[in-house]
This record gives structure tokens, C-alpha cells and sequence, in this order.
């Protein structure tokens, strides 16, 4: 779910919730002001947490009230994205794994991979042709989340916001996107393939940001990984 739809869907629920209390109000005999003032008090709130602070008090709460299996499936979403940008040499300037880290760091949103795409996307830099080449490998980066879920999880619960900027960098780039479905199946389908081909990397790339280490410290660990699996294929 996106974090705009949280904050709404949250609208919606306190305004359900003081229209039950309000009609319930003079059985208890709650006084008529006290639904109106807490309507107000928590309208604000939501509106100044959607508007201003990019929903990060909602996804506080949310985060807050998760169960420990949802916080473990974040992390090997957001391990998923990592191990695909190191494979393809998309540099990563940090990582958060919950709304709290990401507000302690000044990130936006509730938690991830921090990419920096930019040199990739660089129409100067690149022709069309390679810039087509430069979406679909960042593409596969975006879709490594949801592949994650689905080679661990076997379904997927999250990564509507990969899918967004994945066609965002398309449309900004004024690339064709009638056909985006099909790529982005594609990308979906190539990161699959690369959490599964590197498996044993990705699993102790997951230990390593459950402990948090930093990056450097996970990419240090992905890449004795892969030596220690292309040691053994050579043998």
C-alpha cells in the first residue's frame, strides 16, 4: 500500500470511529463536544501527518503495531533490492528497515535501499538505446523487493512503491510505457532468477542487516559470498 493511501485509509477509519461514538454517545452518556473535539484533534493530525510529514507519524504507528514475521519480511524485501544493486554496480549510500531508522537517518518514507540512479539516467551521458538498456537494469533493482517475497514467501505483500518509481523513471525519460506490464514482468522475472542464482549470498546478506551492519560491512559479506560459490563451481 502506498504511503498516501495509508494516511486516507486511516482518514477513513477515525471518521467511522467517531461517527459509531457519536451515535453511541448518548447511551453512555458521552457529552456531544467530546466526539466533535477528538474529530478535530485527529483530522488535523492525519491531514498535517499526509500533507507535511509524507505520512511518517502513520507509518510510525503502523510500524509500531506490526507483528515481528512483518518486520522480518521487510527486511528480506529490502535484502532482495540490495543484493541487486550490488550485482549490478548501482551504488547505495545507506539502508533503514523500519518508519523510526528512516526518520532517525532523514529518509523519506518508511524504510529501504537508498539508490543514487542519477548517473544511469543521464540523457547527456547516454543515448537512447543506452538508456533503455540502464531502465531495465534498474528496473530489475526496483523489482528485486517483490522477487524476494516471492522466492522466500512464495507471494508478495508490499513493493508498490518499486513499482511507481519504476514508472516514473520511464516516464521522465519519455520512454515508451504502453508496454510496461511486459517489463516489468521481465525485471521481476530477471531478479527471480538473480536471488536464486545467489542465493547463499542473499541469506547472509539478510543475517547481515538484521544485525545492521553497515554497507560497506554487507557488501563486504556478498562479495566473499560469491567468491567462496565461484570457488566451489570451479571445483
Amino acid at each position: 500500500m502506498q504511503r498516501e493511501e495509508v494516511g486516507l485509509n486511516l482518514l477513513a477509519i477515525i471518521v467511522f470511529v467517531i461517527t459509531i461514538l457519536t451515535l453511541v454517545g448518548p447511551v453512555f452518556h458521552i457529552p456531544a463536544t467530546l466526539p466533535a473535539a477528538i474529530t478535530f484533534l485527529l483530522l488535523g493530525l492525519v491531514t498535517v501527518d499526509t500533507l507535511a510529514w509524507k505520512n511518517r507519524g502513520t507509518n510510525l504507528l503502523l510500524n509500531s503495531l506490526a507483528f515481528p514475521q512483518q518486520k522480518e519480511r521487510i527486511i528480506y524485501h529490502e535484502a532482495g533490492h540490495f543484493l541487486a544493486a550490488y550485482l549490478y554496480q548501482i551504488p547505495i549510500s545507506a539502508y533503514t528497515l523500519s518508519p523510526w531508522e528512516a526518520l532517525k537517518n532523514g529518509q523519506q518514507g518508511a524504510a529501504g535501499v537508498v539508490f543514487d540512479f542519477r548517473p544511469f539516467l543521464d540523457k547527456t551521458k547516454y543515448d537512447l538505446r543506452e538508456l533503455i538498456v540502464q531502465t531495465e537494469r534498474i528496473s530489475v533493482v526496483l523489482m528485486a523487493g517483490i522477487a524476494a517475497e516471492d522466492v522466500v514467501y512464495n507471494n508478495n505483500f508490499g513493493g508498490e512503491d518499486d513499482l511507481q518509481q519504476m514508472v516514473s523513471i520511464y516516464q521522465n525519460l519519455g520512454l515508451e510505457i504502453n508496454q510496461f506490464k511486459l517489463k516489468q514482468r521481465m525485471a521481476l522475472l530477471k531478479a527471480k532468477n538473480l536471488i536464486k542464482e545467489h542465493f547463499s549470498a542473499y541469506l547472509a546478506l539478510v543475517d547481515a542487516m538484521k544485525k545492521r551492519l553497515s554497507v560497506a560491512e554487507c557488501q563486504e559479506i556478498i562479495r566473499q559470498n560469491l567468491e567462496s560459490q565461484n570457488s566451489e563451481s570451479v571445483v
